[in-house]
């Protein structure tokens, strides 16, 4: 029975259970969600080689502008402190108004790629200083940890498909790189232009191949590593409801309470009609409280035993009527006033209660 024991608290314990709402809501404020870098580098180089082919036009009349403002007019200038001043910002300022579009995509680019990943998430968790992080024996088990391997092995994939992504491109146009030492500069600049482009956009479309694959191994390996055990899945449970022990002591405390409250007010009470012996409701007419005869205690067996013992000891009025009893018990709560159906049996029942005490 003891090996018996031992093995159930085992495999209670073994993580074979998908990650519950909460943890998958805990682990994402920390941080940790399942992400591939790679689809937002592969995005990236597309979106920016795209620009390129798009605002090459721009950056080739930027470019030539500024190499001819260099030559033909700062060349002109004293080289003062002032003059290096000014030409250094105008440089400056040039450069950043002519890379501008690219940067911008580039921001763009980047957070579309997290957003069609993990959406929309901000958290400071990952920045916060952790001393394990400096452990060298945890460190070292990282470097030679199975994700480790997997990530080398990534890497010199990822390296080998964009090497013969560009050297088959390369191949390809090899003759007509040949023949560029017979033409003019704008040609050579073209091709060059057109080459670089080519191969970034096949490369990055590459990449983006295997970046979804990268995508479905992290998702894989994020899911594993917030499995959960029975055990988890329990103390988890306790953590949100709270322990049944604790509710149950709560709502036994709260059960009794209640009832102190009920017995409180049968003194109170105008009249207690019984079954006599099953069923007892005491009955209270107060106009400033309500407009009708409303419900101050009620019970069966015991807690109405309690009710008429309570009332006898008070003198309150106790009234023998089984239907309305029974009735008022089962659709009338504490508290609440009586419905119309009830108010010639309660008024008659009154009656007779105020009748006795004015002759006594």
């Amino acid at each position: 029975m003891q090996w018996l024991a031992l093995d159930l608290q085992f495999f209670s314990g073994e993580k074979t259970e998908k990650a519950t709402p909460k943890k998958r809501q805990d682990t994402r404020k920390k941080g940790q969600v399942s992400k591939s870098q790679d689809v937002n580098t592969a995005v990236l180089l597309f979106f920016m080689f795209i620009v390129f082919i798009i605002i090459g036009p721009f950056w080739k009349e930027r470019f030539t502008g500024l190499y001819q403002q260099i030559f033909t007019e700062y060349m002109l200038w004293e080289l003062t402190p002032d003059h290096l001043r000014i030409i250094f910002i105008d440089i400056i300022t040039y450069m950043g108004f002519t890379i501008a579009p690219v940067m911008g995509i580039a921001i763009i680019a980047g957070l579309v790629s997290n957003l069609m990943q993990i959406g929309f998430l901000f958290t400071t968790e990952p920045l916060q200083m952790k001393l394990d992080k400096l452990n060298p024996i945890s460190g070292a088990k990282k470097i030679f940890s199975i994700r480790a391997i997997v990530e080398l092995v990534k890497s010199i994939l990822k390296i080998t498909v964009v090497a013969t992504v560009t050297f088959s491109i390369l191949w390809m146009n090899k003759d007509e790189m040949m023949m560029l030492a017979h033409g003019n500069l704008d040609g050579a600049l073209s091709f060059f232009g057109s080459t670089v482009t080519l191969m970034g956009i096949s490369a990055s479309l590459a990449l983006l191949v295997l970046s979804v694959i990268d995508y479905m191994y992290q998702r894989f390996d994020y899911e594993k590593n917030i499995r959960m055990s029975k055990q988890d899945i329990k103390d988890e449970y306790k953590n949100i409801e709270g322990d049944p022990l604790i509710k149950s002591k709560i709502k036994e405390r709260q059960r009794q309470m209640a009832m102190r409250r009920m017995m409180s007010e049968i003194p109170n009470a105008d009249v207690v009609i019984t079954n006599p012996t099953h069923y007892a409701v005491a009955i209270k007419y107060d106009e400033s409280k309500a407009d009708a005869p409303y419900v101050v205690a009620k019970g069966v067996d015991y807690v109405a035993f309690k009710i008429r013992d309570i009332a006898k000891n008070n003198k309150v009025a106790i009234v023998e009527n089984r239907p309305l009893a029974r009735a008022l018990y089962a659709e009338v709560e504490i508290g609440q006033a009586i419905n119309e159906s009830f108010y010639q049996a309660v008024a008659e029942v009154l009656a007779y209660v105020y009748q006795i005490e004015q002759k006594a």
